[in-house]
């Protein structure tokens, strides 16, 4: 018999053991499988935005206002090339849990800016010359069945109309495409149309979108801007697209921390399980370590195929994990992409893939270490007379 198939003997000498280890690694992979596609997500949510493209922002909080007049003292600043603004829409389709990832936008200057937003250009200029139109990323087109030239009611959790209803009738103009660092999820509507509706905090957006002519005026451009604005009644802060972002993921903790100890503590977990449970292994089979032995099988020989046991288990349950998380990234992906860019991003990815295979040889090779040193040290005449 060759050694692979003393090895699937070994496994299944006791194949319900066998399985509960391979299901606790399963488990463990399973887990670092999502929660590692969150990671990278996370990773590269700065990886869409322009090196050029700082956002202007109130001082006191990125949901505070600013005053939509700071606009032209920001277009006059040197080294600024283009500058639009946003005003968070919060809204929703039809019911409150068809949530609406929705913005209020200067349509020409904002897409001028933002050309990562792949329109096609008959689209876009429908957008810009259209009061009452409607910006729409693909996935939340297919989500709700929309096409364009459709007129659809889109309401706001926040906002409120001076005739009392919160719902804005608009107009599909343009659906726009995104890419795998940046979901294809929100959805914009025209600023003005919002602006001149809304009942209060009229006049005022929730941030400026500023383009510079390079990288390098960067700095000079964040001090110029914030320094304009330091004794005002609304003062700015002033960053980096890549910033703002990261900023807005702190908001909700630490993720990336938590993902590490959660994987972690999975690994440590399973780490003792096997390795506990490979040494009772070794230990039962003392009789058999002795035959092969007597056969002529040396120690190094016999400490492979111990090793060689705890691999395979490694991979066989790392790789029903691996499977079962690219499953569930998957459609999760079609199902939840729809309500986030964020969800949009998850994916399967080398970046996941190859430090999992890592994980597997590193698991299999240390819970082998101990059983398979006790497998070459057993007596022959000792593990006899026990039997």
């Amino acid at each position: 018999m060759t050694d692979f198939g003393l090895i699937l003997s070994g496994l299944g000498r006791k194949s319900f053991r066998t399985a509960l280890l391979a299901f606790a690694i399963f488990i463990a992979f399973l887990i670092y499988t999502v929660l590692g596609a969150f990671r990278v997500s996370l990773e590269t949510a700065g990886d869409a935005s322009s090196e050029t493209r700082l956002a202007v922002s109130n001082r006191i909080n990125f949901t505070e206002p600013l005053p939509l007049a700071y606009l032209n003292r920001i277009q006059q600043v040197e080294g600024v090339k283009d500058v639009s603004y946003s005003m968070w829409f919060g809204g929703f389709f039809q019911e409150e849990r068809n949530f609406l990832l929705a913005f209020a936008v200067e349509p020409d200057s904002y897409t001028r800016i933002y050309r990562d937003l792949n329109i096609p250009e008959d689209q876009r200029q429908a957008f810009v010359n259209s009061r009452d139109g409607l910006l729409v990323g693909r996935q939340t087109a297919e989500r709700f069945g929309w096409t364009l030239g459709q007129q659809i009611p889109i309401s706001s959790n926040i906002w409120r109309r001076r005739d009392g209803s919160n719902t804005w009738p608009v107009v599909i103009r343009a659906i726009y495409d995104g890419s795998d660092t940046q979901g294809a999820v929100a959805v914009y509507i025209n600023y003005e149309y919002f602006d001149e509706a809304r009942a209060f905090a009229n006049d005022t957006v929730g941030n400026f979108n500023v383009q510079t002519v390079s990288p390098d005026v960067n700095d000079a451009v964040i001090r110029a801007i914030d320094s304009q604005f330091s004794n005002s009644r609304a003062e700015t802060e002033t960053v980096t697209e890549a910033a703002f972002q990261a900023a807005f993921i702190d908001q909700q903790g630490n993720l990336g921390l938590i993902i590490l100890g959660v994987t972690g503590a999975a690994f440590s977990t399973v780490l003792l399980i096997v390795g506990n449970a490979m040494v009772g292994a070794v230990r039962e089979r003392t009789g058999e370590i002795a035959v092969m032995k007597t056969l002529g099988f040396s120690s190094g020989r016999i400490g492979r195929i111990v090793v060689g046991e705890t691999l395979l288990l490694s991979f066989i349950g790392g790789g029903l994990g691996l499977l079962i998380g690219w499953i569930l990234l998957t459609g999760g992906r079609e199902l939840l992409g729809g309500f986030s860019p964020f969800f949009g991003t998850l994916r399967f990815s080398p970046a996941v893939l190859w430090p999992a295979l890592g994980f597997m040889l590193v698991l299999g090779g240390v819970t082998g270490l101990v059983p398979a040193w006790n497998a070459m040290r057993v007596n022959v005449i000792t593990a006899f007379r026990r039997i």
